[in-house]
């Protein structure tokens, strides 16, 4: 796993940094990725992916499930169809698979979409659970979401998915304390 490092900053009095009432703002990779969740939700590490779950474990009802995606050298950023990649990444798996719904997308400058939901017994708790996810791309970058839950979560679980798509931002590097968008040259901030 990639070496996680989470860091805790103090705001500066005029930020820029803005997130619907009820939300806080995630950001990953110094900006190659943001997007916002529930006010409380706890961020952790991993196995392959950050975690972002409602409550701590165990006592959670929905984790989501984030990965940023490296793009092999050499392949166009939109060579491939996204909704193919997304049927391709779900295809599979130990999981028995109840339903899968179709795959929706949408576009916005700079950003494609393409996601599925899926019902399925979860192999733990032996019952239904329900998934949903997104492959999105922008700005060179490819990110994974993938939102697990019961299926008496669905309606809570509804706002969430939409607030995590529509605050979705690839690529927009900013400076932490302040919110000021930064240019990202050889892999350095510049203000």
């Amino acid at each position: 796993m990639a070496k996680w490092q989470k860091s805790t900053l103090k705001l500066a009095k005029d930020h820029a940094w803005e997130a619907k009432p009820g939300y806080q703002i995630v950001v990953l990779d110094r900006g190659a990725v943001r997007f916002d969740v529930p006010l409380g939700w706890v961020l952790a590490p991993g196995e392959g992916a950050i975690e972002v779950r409602d409550r701590p474990q165990p006592d959670d009802n929905c984790l989501l499930q984030v990965t940023v995606l490296s793009v092999p050298a050499g392949l166009e950023p939109g060579a491939l169809p996204l909704e193919g990649l997304l049927a391709a990444a779900l295809e599979g798996g130990e999981q028995e698979v109840l339903d899968r719904g179709l795959i929706e997308s949408a576009t916005r400058p700079g950003l494609e979409l393409a996601w599925r939901e899926t019902r399925y017994v979860d192999p733990e708790e032996r019952r239904e659970a329900r998934s949903r996810t997104c492959l999105a791309r922008g700005a060179g970058i490819h990110v994974l979401f993938t939102l697990s839950f019961w299926p008496e979560e669905a309606a809570r679980c509804d706002e969430v998915w939409d607030e995590v798509l529509r605050s979705l931002r690839l690529g927009d590097y900013r400076e932490a304390t302040t919110g000021r968008r930064v240019r990202r040259t050889g892999g350095e901030s510049l203000n």
